[in-house]
C-alpha cells in the first residue's frame, strides 16, 4: 500500500528535503570487522583481474580500486543486501509498490562495489537533477516516494577530515540548473569536490551508512591522509531495471541466499519454451561503457 501522505518521520523529511539521510551506527562492528577481515584477504587486483567471482573494474587509477560484485565474497557482505537497518526504508524510497509483482519482491541491486581509496585519490562530481536521467529522477507525488536509484553507502573504516570522505550538494537532486563549475577537471590541482561552495563532505564512523538519491550531485575529497579509505555501496531501484555493467550472480550464491536476498539480486524468472537451455547469454562487463562510483 502506498505511504500516506502524513505517515513519515525525521528521516523521510531529510531525505525528501536534502537528497540523503545518514543513518549512524547502522551496521554492528563485528559484522564491519568480517568484511574488512575479507577484503584483507583479496590479493591486490589489476584492472579486469577476477578473484572467485569479484571483479576488479578497469578505473582510471586517480580512483582507486572497485571491487564489483563484493555480494560475491562472503556472508558478510550477503547479509547488506536485505539489512534491516534500511531495508524496509530503501523499499519506501524506491516506492511505485502498485507497478511491482509483489512475488519477486520490490527492489533490485543494479550494481555492489567496495571502493578502496589511498592518497591523491578521489572521484569529481556526477549527477544533480538537472542531468535528467531517467534511472537517477527523484519525485514525490501522492503521499508516495518514487526514486529511480537510491544508494547505500557503508563506511567501512572512520572517513574524517583528509580522508577523502563522500560529498555532497543537499537538495541538487531538484535542482533545475547544473553546477556552474560541473566540468572543473576532476583531477585539477583544486582536487576532486574540494572547496566547491555548497558542497559537503560528510564525515563517517565505521558502520554508518549514507542513504542517498542518486540523482544528487555528488562525488568524494581528495584522500590526503595516508592509508585507506574503504567504503561499500549497493545500488538499488525498481525490478523492471537490469545490471549497471553485466554482471549475473553465480548459482553459488543464488543457492546460498534467502528468498529475499534472491529476489534482490536476481529478481527474474526465465520463461522459455521446453526444450529449451535458459541459459543466459554471456556478457563481457569489461567492454561496457563505465561511469562513476561515489
Amino acid at each position: 500500500m502506498a505511504m500516506p501522505a502524513t505517515s513519515y518521520d525525521l528521516n523521510d523529511y531529510l531525505f525528501d528535503l536534502r537528497g540523503y539521510i545518514h543513518l549512524k551506527g547502522a551496521i554492528d562492528p563485528s559484522h564491519v570487522e568480517g568484511m574488512n577481515s575479507i577484503l584483507d584477504g583479496i590479493p591486490p587486483l589489476k584492472p579486469d583481474e577476477w578473484f572467485g567471482h569479484v571483479h576488479s573494474e578497469n578505473v582510471d587509477s586517480s580512483r582507486g580500486v572497485a571491487l564489483q560484485q563484493i555480494y560475491e565474497a562472503g556472508e558478510p557482505f550477503e547479509r547488506l543486501i536485505d539489512h534491516p537497518a534500511y531495508y524496509e526504508r530503501l523499499k519506501r524510497y524506491i516506492g511505485g509498490q502498485d507497478s511491482f509483482d509483489w512475488h519477486h519482491g520490490p527492489l533490485f541491486i543494479d550494481e555492489n562495489f567496495a571502493s578502496i581509496r589511498g592518497p591523491h585519490q578521489g572521484i569529481g562530481m556526477h549527477s544533480g537533477g538537472r542531468e535528467c536521467v531517467k534511472r537517477c529522477q527523484y519525485q514525490y507525488k501522492h503521499g508516495e516516494f518514487m526514486c529511480g536509484q537510491v544508494n547505500m553507502l557503508l563506511a567501512l573504516t572512520d572517513i574524517g577530515p583528509g580522508d577523502g570522505g563522500t560529498m555532497l550538494i543537499p537538495a541538487s537532486h531538484k535542482a533545475n540548473f547544473r553546477y556552474p563549475h560541473f566540468e572543473r577537471p576532476a583531477n585539477s590541482e583544486d582536487g576532486f569536490m574540494d572547496g566547491l561552495e555548497g558542497a559537503i563532505e560528510v564525515y563517517m564512523k565505521a558502520g554508518d551508512v549514507l542513504l542517498f538519491v542518486d540523482g544528487i550531485c555528488h562525488g568524494s575529497a581528495t584522500r590526503r591522509n595516508q592509508g585507506k579509505r574503504r567504503i561499500v555501496v549497493y545500488r538499488y531501484g525498481s525490478t523492471w531495471g537490469n545490471f549497471r555493467f553485466g554482471y549475473v550472480p553465480s548459482p553459488g550464491l543464488l543457492a546460498r541466499l534467502t528468498p529475499q536476498q534472491r529476489n534482490a539480486v536476481y529478481p527474474w524468472k526465465q520463461q522459455v519454451p521446453p526444450g529449451t537451455s535458459s541459459k543466459a547469454p554471456a556478457t563481457d562487463p569489461t567492454k561496457l561503457a563505465h561511469d562513476y562510483v561515489a
